[in-house]
């Protein structure tokens, strides 16, 4: 018995960019955008956070600091 190959073609490369595009268009028809208030809330939010870590980040750095430049080198001279 003999297998007959099968070719299936895939479609060109136009075709695909076709359907791309067109996948591409009907998700962005799916998404729900939000309104003018939620971005100003979101975007406060994110405002807010950042300052919080950078004071986190800046206490960090400041007790590091002294500990490092300060006591450290002091409890070695004697």
């Amino acid at each position: 018995m003999s297998e007959v190959a099968v070719r299936t073609e895939s479609p060109g490369i136009v075709m695909r960019i076709r359907r791309y595009v067109t996948d591409v268009s009907a998700e962005m028809r799916r998404v729900t955008w939000p309104d003018a208030g939620q971005i100003k809330q979101l975007s406060i939010g994110v405002v807010v956070l950042s300052l919080v870590i950078g004071a986190i980040i800046a206490v960090i750095d400041i007790v590091l600091q002294n500990v490092l430049v300060s006591w450290i080198p002091s409890m070695f001279r004697g």
